[in-house]
């Protein structure tokens, strides 16, 4: 049997989203869109609709439909000047928990190793050591924006190293790798055959980067074959629910062992969820989709932002610039501004205000790392943030900063 870390942060959203009344910011995902979203978003009115009620449903295509692996491969196409992705090159998975796993199922197994950045989705960590690999964390630091630092690799590799796992943009810290970093962390692996997998589920939220910066492209157009990429439709294009996911890889010979995996898991996904994600993706729709997302993720950035410094006295952060995710830090006045206990922080917020998220020193961290933290998403309706950060604040006023409910 193989022995595996439970999922810290899935366990704890399994246990706390549903408490009654809750108002939740911990939720990753920009806020859910419905069919009927989609069809009135959609720009060109009589195309027609993302589901034929009359359709047999079959099995339907075993790695994915063409339609909605043409319309996955073009999203990669859009961001980059690199050869066009052939359709062949995605399979659709079962969301891109789904992706990750057979990913790494495939690829990382007893006498591997492999670098993996942290703080990241414990997943990318846990799963390949699991499976016997041997990992080491490749730790982002607050003072340099959690940016990996290439420097570090040569101190990190070893002769058995495989795989160098990395997550753009990152969960939870919302933080970037610029295309300049990337192309870095490409020719360090190049030159040892070294495979790259990139998480890229939250792009291509990249909504708030510095003047002068531009969006990264995929990890797929920096010319290096030994790269593979996994997304999906839940975290940028709002459509958790649909439970779709890819892999995507320029090398034939990767993306053929994980289909053989695949084999062992799924036959086909839903057909009513590949008609749904293949309309999402169309051109009439994703371009106002993906407007919307990034506008709400503005618009809410903001709001946090400003909640930042209100409260900067007992709070700080490395403010995200892609995502949906931030990591605020949080320290108790009453206790000469020591860090607060996190889990119970998050607990005891829980209790008292109905207000949800997640302790990052039990979700992301291991030993002490990240005490004092939590990962907060703030790309929900804006109601639903306003309302929590106002009843958070005034928590804050009266738990951190001593201040009278009065």
């Amino acid at each position: 049997m193989v022995k595996i870390e439970p999922f810290a942060v899935e366990q704890w959203m399994d246990r706390y989203e549903t408490t009654p009344g809750v108002v939740n910011i911990a939720e990753t995902c920009c806020a859910s869109v419905s069919v009927d979203d989609l069809v009135r978003m959609c720009e060109e009115k009589d195309a027609p609709g993302p589901l034929s009620l009359s359709a047999k449903l079959t099995y339907g295509a075993i790695r994915g439909s063409e339609t909605l692996r043409q319309r996955i491969a073009a999203l990669y196409d859009r961001a980059s000047d690199a050869e066009p992705l052939p359709a062949e090159n995605v399979i659709v998975t079962q969301g891109a928990i789904g992706a990750n796993f057979l990913t790494l199922y495939t690829l990382a197994g007893p006498g591997d190793h492999v670098i993996c950045v942290y703080p990241t989705y414990q997943q990318l960590y846990t799963v390949p050591e699991s499976f016997g690999a041997e990992v080491s964390l490749w730790k982002l630091k607050a003072e340099k924006g959690y940016v990996p630092d290439v420097s570090e690799l040569e101190g990190l590799v070893k002769d058995n190293t495989k795989m160098i796992i990395i997550n753009n943009p990152n969960n939870p810290t919302g933080s970037t790798i610029p295309a300049s970093v990337l192309l870095q962390i490409v020719t360090f692996a190049k030159q040892r055959g070294i495979i790259i997998f990139s998480d890229e589920v939250y792009s291509p939220l990249y909504h708030s980067l510095p003047a002068g910066q531009e969006a990264p492209p995929s990890i797929l157009a920096f010319g290096y074959s030994r790269t593979i990429a996994t997304g999906s439709m839940s975290k940028a294009f709002a459509l958790a629910g649909i439970r779709t996911g890819w892999v995507a890889s320029r090398d034939r010979a990767l993306v053929e062992a994980v289909a053989a995996a695949r084999d062992y898991t799924t036959i086909s996904v839903s057909q009513l969820d590949d008609r749904v994600a293949s309309y999402a993706l169309s051109e009439p729709v994703v371009r106002p989709l993906l407007a919307r997302n990034v506008a709400l993720a503005r618009t809410n950035l903001g709001l946090l932002d400003a909640f930042v410094d209100e409260h900067a006295e007992v709070c700080s952060w490395v403010r995200p610039t892609a995502g949906t995710t931030a990591l605020l830090h949080f320290r108790d006045n009453g206790k000469g501004g020591a860090p607060v206990d996190d889990p119970s922080f998050s607990l005891d917020v829980l209790n008292e205000t109905k207000v949800m998220f997640v302790p990052a020193s039990t979700c992301f961290g291991l030993g002490t790392d990240f005490k004092g933290s939590v990962r907060i998403g703030y790309v929900c309706e804006t109601e639903v943030l306003v309302a929590g950060l106002g009843k958070l604040g005034r928590y804050i006023d009266e738990h951190l900063l001593g201040k009278s409910k009065n």
